[in-house]
Formats: C-alpha cells, structure tokens, sequence
C-alpha cells in the first residue's frame, strides 16, 4: 500500500498562508513531555495580548489517555507554564510556552521531573551550578532506515565522517544547518554543533545554563529539532544504540561545575564530586535513562568510546571512562568534569538533579532523599 509522504509542493502550499498578513492576536504553543518521558506533545492557544511573564500565562489543560498520561475515564490533565522562548517559526510575539504535567488532583504526572529538580536547585542555588549538554542523535528516515545510508547495504567504516566534510562524509548538514538559527532565534542557550562518528549522526551542544534552565532549555532545542526534521521529511531519534553491531551509540554527555570548581585550585572540589560519583554509580545509571539504565545497557559496553555500565571509571581526556575531566581542567587546577554516562533519550531534568543530590548534597545509597 502507497503512504502518503509530504512533498515539497505541499510545503509551498503552506507558505503561501503563513505569510499572509499578521494579525492583531498572539499564538503561543504550550509543549510538554508526554507519558513515555521522551516524547513530545504540543497545543496551540490564541491570545489577545502579548504576555510576556510567565507567570501571568494561562493554564490549560488535555487529554491524557491519549499521551500515555491517564485512563480515558478521567483523562484530564493540566498544562502549568513554566519556561517561556521565542517561537522561531512564527515568529515574534508569538511564543514556546514549556509546561509541567499535573495530574487532576494537581500532583506532578510520573514523568514531570522538572518539579524536583527545581526544587533541588533552589537549594543549591548559591553555588551557581552551571551545566553544558551535548545532545547527540541519529538522523533516520521515515521507514527507520539510516538516513543516506544504502538501503541493503552500509558505508564505509566510521573514522572519516567525525567532524567531517563532503557529500561522502556528512549526511544531513542541512538539517543541521536549518535546527542552529532558530533554537538561536527562539532564546535557546545553543552552543555548538558538529558531525559525530556514524555518518548520519550529529551532535548540538546546549549551555552554559544554570540550574533548572539547562533542562528547559535542551527540551526545547530537542523539539525544534523534530519539528525541523517534520519539515525534511526525516527523523531525529535519540536511540542510545540506533544501529547495532560496532557503530558508536549516542549519549548525551553532560558538563557540570559550581563557582567554587571554576575558581582557582578547583580541582580538589572536582575531584571530591568525582569520589562521590563513584560511590553511588547504580543510582545515576538508574536516572541517566528513561528506563531505569536500560536503554543504556545497549550502549554503555566499554567498547565504541563508552565506559562499561557495570563499572565506574574517571580519567584526564578518557573518553572511555565515566568520567573525563578535560585536560585543560587538569593542568589549570579548576574548571568541570564531563559525565559520559547519560543516554541521548535521557531527561535532562533526572540528570542534572541526580549530579546536585550527590555532589552538592552529598546524598548516598542507590534513593534519593525526600526533602
């Protein structure tokens, strides 16, 4: 049976309304993380008047039987604005609204960590916890297929395509290219991008953010990215382990400091979170992924620039450890450290939250702690 695919004409065809005079009104699209704790599901509202605080933006509300959210026999859920950006598409004042989740009685739904990590943030607040992510993922066609890759056979072996150039090495820049300028336009805190080691593959670096903003911030360049890729025809998946076999997963490696690691003999500070980290390496495995580690069991083999899951390891510029520290960071005695552990599906918000409860709270055992 034929499927439907969208066309370039059909893409002409929309411009044509979107550039219709703007009228006096404001769309603002309210995002949030649906039941599967990847996965995006967006609303969009008319309002009369730019509002530019988001505490006066209106709650709403959704159907979560059909998010994976709730039973259809009391299926509503509430939108709670909490992050506000530019809309890059519709530009201004047309705004992104990032939402929590509550359920009907108002408490958080399961997968709506950004109530705790802010929570944790608040507490740790003095101390300036700065994040870096560096998000990457696989660009796949619409049947699941490699993007460019031939369809029953596979390119040549990875080392040329990392940072690499030419219509041999690198499939998808223009996705690439096209994802950049609008997370910018919309606000977000986007840092850098490059090829990574599979051919299709890709990495965009968001930070540096503090506190809860660093998780805000990567849910919304992940939902430009999708969004983008809606409009190539493509799809960008945050499998750890897209392509079985010796092909590199994707991780989400993420970077972490305080005031106190980035000021002048810092690095006793990092050494100290790093000796924590290790104490409690089952309990970041279990947060580092949607499904309690594993998804990440897939990746994290010890082999393909991965540490091995079962075991906790730190170096200076070893990115076969769970821990790097950069090499710059070792001969400047202050900076951060590089977790390597995190999946690409992960929720940024379990993440960073589990790197504060143990370095900063010096929290230990394999639970956190009730606060």
């Amino acid at each position: 049976m034929a499927t439907a695919t969208t066309s370039s004409p059909r893409k002409s065809v929309k411009k044509q309304y979107l550039q219709r005079p703007h009228v006096a009104k404001v769309q603002d699209m309210y995002i949030w993380t649906d039941g599967t704790g990847e996965g995006h599901r967006w609303k969009r509202r008319t309002m009369e008047f730019d509002l530019n605080s988001i505490e006066d933006l209106p709650e709403w509300n959704f159907d979560g039987s059909s998010t994976y959210q709730s039973e259809g026999s009391n299926s509503d859920m509430y939108l709670i604005p909490a992050a506000m950006f530019r809309d890059p598409f519709r530009k201004d004042p047309n705004k992104l609204v990032l939402c929590e989740v509550t359920n009907y009685n108002r408490k958080p739904a399961e997968t709506n960590l950004r109530i705790t990590c802010k929570k944790v943030m608040e507490m740790v607040k003095d101390q300036h916890p700065w994040f870096g992510m560096e998000q990457e993922y696989t660009i796949l066609g619409t049947d699941g297929h490699p993007f460019g890759w031939p369809s029953k056979a596979f390119p040549g072996p990875q080392g040329p395509y990392y940072c690499g150039v030419g219509a041999d090495k690198a499939y998808g820049r223009e996705i690439v290219e096209a994802h950049y300028r609008p997370c910018l336009d919309a606000g977000v805190q986007m840092a850098a991008t490059n090829a990574e080691v599979i051919q299709n593959q890709w990495e965009f670096q968001v930070g540096p953010c503090e506190g809860i903003n660093m998780g805000d911030h990567l849910w919304v360049a992940r939902f430009i990215l999708h969004r983008v890729c809606e409009d190539f025809g493509v799809v960008a998946s945050f499998d750890p382990k897209p392509i079985p076999g010796n092909w590199n997963g994707a991780g989400c490696h993420t970077n972490f400091s305080t005031k106190e690691m980035r000021e002048d003999g810092g690095l006793k500070c990092i050494e100290d979170s790093i000796e924590k980290l290790g104490k409690r390496h089952r309990y970041h495995i279990r947060a580092y992924d949607p499904k309690g580690g594993l998804d990440n069991a897939r990746r994290l083999t010890g082999h393909n620039e991965t540490s091995n899951i079962n075991e906790f390891s730190a170096g200076v510029a070893n990115r076969g450890a769970s821990i790097r520290i950069p090499r710059t960071v070792g001969q400047e005695k202050r900076g951060y450290f590089e977790d390597r552990r995190p999946s690409a599906n992960c929720d940024p918000y379990a993440v960073t939250e589990a790197l504060i409860r143990t370095c900063l709270l010096n929290e230990e055992g394999e639970e956190p702690t009730d606060y």
